[in-house]
């Protein structure tokens, strides 16, 4: 029997032992072994730690990137994984929500790296001034720790539950250990083999423990984190272990826990609520078999409404067709495995000592295209416990299957205290539309549940349901639902990174954080700030404007302009009691004045004024005041390629407005801004074309090179080149686009990216594997020709400007979209026979 490998020290291997069984939950067949005996975890841990460090130095801006590519590299795999994830006893849905939602949470992290600095580490919150007059300051970063995330997940989901700890740990530049549980690890396997043979991520990033790990903990440092998804009770044996409390490693868990849904007082039967309450309660008994750590376990109802839910509860679960998860017909597969069916049994027998089953049989199970005595098999089970005070074992048993309890409550704060005796969850919901209603139940039970869903018509159709923890948002709970967070967008990624407090003078924190920080010394530009590339931008680069005197005149005809005719600058008799003295100019009109001072009139980098994040007026100015402005880089945020733009990153500029003519040095900073600026970066990818460059290129060309890749010989690739000029002039006729419309508009995009074309690029419209005729008679003339048509192309646009002229490929081009295309084009061929 195949045994399954694990992954560690950058190589696959296999245990010394027998082998632990691997079962299909659909067919009891045996699938492979599990063996992971003669593993040394302790160097596994060590390899991690010690490779680790590519990941800790690459920036935000390119982890992002990382995790973007991984995300579309397995998403174009996915069916493969499917055919894996039915033998887990997954249907087509679950298994979409395991593995398209693990991949989901790699693109949600990937888009984070917008919201980092364009470096390896965090600068958190504003800075702190910690002395008057703002010269010894401090503020805080988060670097990535230098230790490993050991992740040990639970059987319900082996692609999420890997995946939506990794991606944040690779974000915040952590490599990951990951121990999935036993007997669904074959499709974690499945996933990570392809990760490993992706090559996207640096060696080392991710290792994969494929079976048991119980020694695993016992070599952890103090740099690593260990995580753990699964029943609350091994996580609080693991969270006790002796080297976790000596090495003061940080824990997260996050553990099952008995979930709550209130139907709201005016959800009755017949309303919209009324009928999504219910359908959420079945989705979460169904959908993966109810093996969900968020899944319904308690069904809270006002008391006359008991039988309603249960009729009808029980009349939709009624329609849940279960077996073999490959078929369309079927809603609900098999449990893990006939333990786990053993397992929810017991727990079921524990409850109905006070609760009665009102819907399903324990022993019978109806199947569709599979042998319901072979597979692990059970039909969905409502319980109802009448006295749900009394009785608590509702709120202390779970059993981690397809199983939900109906219980009465008499009024909301009843309600509320039904779900507060769970002892912590991961999630609630109520369903109601009465906005009173839900701030009721959300307020006074948030302190017992990790998320809240509302449930009403407005929100029905976007709502991702009770049951669905976001990338972006805190998945975890208090109390039995293990007292840890997952995810949350930026602050999941935080866990994985040590904050540190700094402290230093303005000028020393602005050279760490690599953010300018007020008062810090100005580094004064050479030349104006704005004619800079992106990349040539440094924060603390500083221009001084020159002055302007703000007149009477200037201040009307602001208002007159703005249709602002606030009193204080329009009507002098009026600021008797105000804190004006005299006409005062707008604040607006400041910043206006200020902008005209600082903005660099000529064409040049920056493209566009991206928006306006802050601004203070801190003392009133009044007409016949002078001012100056001092326009400083505060920070740099990457920026990734979009449309028809050309590559830019946004620059943050700290504007300060000063009163010239102040005497008193506090008195003369008026006002502060920061503004945002498209600035377009370097091109140095491809070398620019005039016909000087092709004259010196082709001079180098001789007639028998040989190409570095293709079929082409040098008088092929020039009559090729000149072919494609005569087209931008319209010598084609009428072409015809072949590219499909909804995909033009991206494949056009890709002519403002500074991306090579791929070398063995094919034109679609060239021939396979053979060449077109020579035309001209020898490779003088077409040396020629092509110069020739390379000055018809700039002739014909500079006389039609406006000509729009189709590209077989890229749909109809302007003259700069042409440009863009032949600078790719001959640096392309140019790059193919070693001109450049």
């Amino acid at each position: 029997m195949q045994k399954l490998q694990s992954y560690i020290h950058g190589k696959w291997v296999e245990g010394s032992g027998e082998g632990v069984p691997l079962i299909d939950a659909v067919t009891g067949e045996t699938i492979a072994l599990s063996d992971t005996k003669g593993l040394d975890f302790d160097q596994a841990l060590k390899y991690g730690r010690q490779k680790g460090e590519t990941l800790r130095k690459m920036t935000f801006q390119e982890r992002g990137n990382m995790l973007k590519k991984l995300a579309l590299h397995l998403t174009k795999k996915k069916k493969q994984f499917y055919e894996v994830s039915f033998r887990t006893g997954a249907t087509k849905v679950d298994s979409w929500i395991d593995i398209e939602g693990g991949f989901g949470n790699l693109f949600a992290n990937a888009s984070l790296r917008k919201v980092f600095p364009n470096q390896a580490f965090d600068v958190e919150g504003d800075p702190i001034d910690l002395s008057r007059g703002g010269r010894f300051m401090a503020h805080h970063i988060l670097v990535p720790k230098e230790g490993v995330a050991v992740h040990i997940n639970a059987f319900n989901f082996p692609v999420w539950g890997m995946l939506e700890k990794c991606a944040v740990n690779w974000m915040a530049g952590m490599p990951a250990v990951v121990k999935p549980a036993t007997n669904t690890s074959f499709l974690t396997e499945a996933v990570v083999r392809e990760i490993i043979n992706s090559g996207i991520l640096p060696e080392g990033s991710l290792q994969l423990i494929s079976g048991s790990a119980r020694s695993i903990l016992d070599t952890v440092e103090s740099q690593d984190v260990v995580t753990f998804t699964g029943s609350a009770d091994t996580g609080r044996m693991l969270k006790s272990h002796k080297r976790l409390l000596e090495e003061s490693v940080p824990f997260n868990m996050e553990a099952d826990s008995l979930n709550a849904s209130i139907l709201g007082e005016d959800a009755k039967p017949g309303t919209p609520e009324f009928d999504l309450f219910i359908k959420e309660v079945r989705n979460e008994m169904t959908v993966k078999c109810g093996q969900k750590c968020t899944a319904i376990r308690r069904v809270i109802v006002p008391e006359n409404l008991v039988e309603d839910v249960q009729i009808a509860l029980g009349k939709s679960l009624g329609k849940v067709t279960i077996g073999d998860p490959r078929l369309k017909e079927v809603r609900m597969g098999a449990l893990v495995s006939k333990d786990q069916v053993q397992e929810v049994r017991e727990r079921i027998q524990e409850m109905t000592k006070t609760a009665s089953i009102v819907y399903g049989d324990l022993e019978k199970t109806h199947t569709i295209g599979a042998d319901a005595n072979k597979g692990a098999f059970m039909s969905p089970i409502v319980m109802r416990e009448d006295n749900p005070f009394e009785n608590i074992a509702v709120h202390s048993t779970e059993a981690f299957g397809p199983v939900s309890t109906i219980m009465p409550y008499k009024n909301m704060g009843e309600a509320i205290e039904l779900s507060k005796m769970g002892k912590g969850s991961l999630v609630s919901s109520i369903a109601t539309n009465d906005d009173k209603i839900a701030a009721d139940y959300t307020v006074n039970a948030a302190t017992h549940h990790g998320r809240i869903l509302v449930i009403n018509r407005e929100s029905a159709k976007q709502s991702t349901g009770h049951g669905s923890p976001l990338p972006l948002l805190v998945h975890g709970g208090p109390g039995r639902a293990g007292g840890g967070e997952e995810m949350g967008g930026k602050r999941g990624i935080k866990h994985y990174m040590q904050r540190c407090a700094i402290q230093g003078s303005p000028t020393t924190l602005t050279e760490i954080t690599g953010i300018y920080q007020p008062k810090a010394k100005y580094k004064q530009a050479e030349k104006h700030p704005f004619a800079y590339h992106w990349e040539d931008i440094q924060p603390g680069m500083s221009l001084k404007t020159h002055n302007r005197t703000l007149t009477d005149t200037d201040i009307v005809n602001f208002g007159n302009l703005t249709w602002d005719h606030f009193y204080a600058h329009t009507d002098i008799t009026s600021l008797e009691g105000s804190i004006f003295e005299k006409r005062t100019a707008h604040g607006y009109f400041i910043i206006s004045a200020a902008a005209g001072l600082f903005v660099y009139p000529n064409k040049g980098p920056v493209a566009a004024n991206y928006g306006l994040e802050e601004i203070r007026f801190l003392r009133p100015l009044y007409h016949n005041d002078t001012i100056h402005v001092r326009l400083t880089c505060k920070e740099k945020v990457d920026r990734d390629q979009k449309g028809t733009e050309l590559p830019s990153g946004i620059v943050k500029w700290y504007v300060e407005v000063f009163d010239t003519e102040a005497v008193d040095e506090e008195d003369k900073l008026v006002a502060i801004a920061t503004i945002l600026t498209m600035v377009q970066k370097k091109q140095d990818v491809f070398h620019e074309i005039d016909r000087l460059f092709l004259e010196q290129k082709l001079s180098l060309l001789k007639e028998d090179q040989k190409p570095e890749w293709g079929m082409m010989m040098p008088q092929h690739m020039l009559e090729h080149l000149e072919g494609s000029f005569n087209l931008g002039r319209g010598l084609g006729g009428d072409v015809e686009i072949i590219t499909p419309e909804e995909h033009l508009d991206k494949v056009k995009e890709t002519l403002y990216t500074y991306e090579k074309m791929p070398q063995g690029y094919k034109h679609p419209l060239m021939k396979e594997n053979e060449l077109e005729p020579l035309k001209h008679e020898s490779f003088d003339e077409a040396k020629k020709s092509f110069l020739k048509a390379y000055d018809d192309f700039h002739l014909y646009h500079q006389e039609n400007p406006d000509a729009m002229i189709k590209n077989a490929v890229f749909g109809e081009l302007s003259y700069f979209e042409w440009k863009l295309l032949n600078r790719k084009h001959i640096n392309h061929h140019f790059e193919q026979f070693g001109l450049i």
